[in-house]
């Protein structure tokens, strides 16, 4: 299993070199459009569940898997040479709210599986093309270095060491179920992520693998900084001890907004660069409206500035707009970079 997980990562790395990658698109956009009910979030296993499922979206790993599986080969029939695990919300601290914490390690094991399995698929359909499963780790519904009381300032809703249990459980179901790359996206709070790059040291020194991370930070807003207030130069000098395949950005802003802070990324890194916007920025109503075509146009100046080495699309985006944005990057050679690992 070594051996050909080994395979894998050597063919990224050469993948990488001569090419611009396509990660997959939204998870949560393809699922909202089964409309599943709290009964098919509970499927037949959580029937009897005491407390409300519906929303769980990392659940359907279990009680929905081939809805997932159909997902994850929607983005590869369109070109994605990256799918990303269903585990967004995969810890303990983000099953705390469903009551299902114990459930964890299964939930990433089963995740990975699937896309592993769909990765499999269509690397056999194509071997000159070999597809990678990345396993997404998520930012938590808390935040290290905040307060979420503005009563108590010095209050913290988690702590480092909290954090990092949780993470390295996560990574752990992960990287048992085959996934080739770990992915810690959404940060929205560096220390955050400083906890899950300190639980994946520790799993990869513990497991004696070599398994990639990628790095994918998230302005928030118009003032170019994290939610805990750092800017993309400070974001990425916070993490630039840890070994890395790869830092970029992605969520809160569609490609337009987004691509400033690519280029101040550019400049001060020589490392492989991802970028997976939103579909544009949310309407009155939380839906994303920018076509597959007007998504396309704005990634496109990604390549001819020479911004991205892999790039995708986060909320909003579907298949169609991974297939637009995966024709484009075909045409335009990958940013030149050195990784640290």
């Amino acid at each position: 299993m070594e051996n050909e997980s080994l395979k894998r990562r050597e063919q990224l790395y050469k993948a990488l070199a001569s090419r611009i990658l396509i990660l997959d698109g939204a998870m949560g956009t393809m699922i909202q459009k089964h409309r599943f009910s709290e009964a098919d979030y509970r499927g037949q296993r959580f029937r009897d569940f005491a407390h409300p499922l519906q929303g769980n979206n990392d659940l359907l790993s279990l009680t929905q898997p081939e809805a997932i599986l159909n997902i994850h080969r929607q983005y590869l029939e369109v070109g994605a040479d990256i799918v990303e695990t269903n585990t967004f919300s995969s810890t303990t601290i983000g099953m705390v709210d469903y009551h299902m914490e114990d459930l964890v390690y299964e939930l990433n094991l089963e995740s990975a599986r699937i896309a592993r399995a769909a990765a499999a698929e269509y690397t056999a359909k194509t071997p000159s093309k070999p597809r990678f499963v990345a396993g997404a780790i998520g930012p938590t519904n808390r935040t290290a270095s905040m307060s979420p009381d503005v009563n108590d300032p010095g209050f913290r809703a988690v702590t480092f060491d909290e954090l990092r249990l949780a993470y390295k459980q996560q990574a752990t179901g992960l990287l048992d179920g085959g996934c080739d790359i770990f992915l810690v996206e959404t940060i929205f709070d560096t220390l955050n992520a400083k906890a899950a790059l300190f639980a994946l040291e520790e799993v990869k020194e513990e497991r004696g693998v070599a398994v990639p991370i990628m790095v994918s930070g998230t302005i928030t807003d118009a003032s170019g900084r994290t939610l805990s207030g750092q800017t993309v130069e400070a974001f990425l000098i916070s993490i630039s001890h840890i070994p890395l395949l790869s830092i970029g950005l992605n969520c809160a802003l569609g490609a337009a907004q987004l691509q400033p802070y690519l280029k101040t990324l550019a400049r001060n890194t020589t490392l492989a660069i991802s970028a997976y916007p939103n579909a544009g920025l949310p309407n009155a109503f939380g839906q994303y409206d920018e076509t597959p075509c007007q998504m396309e146009a704005l990634v496109q100046s990604y390549f001819h500035d020479g911004l991205v080495n892999i790039v995708g699309g986060c909320c909003g985006t579907t298949p169609q707009h991974i297939q637009r944005i995966a024709d484009t990057a075909a045409q335009f050679k990958p940013r030149p970079f050195s990784h640290s690992l």
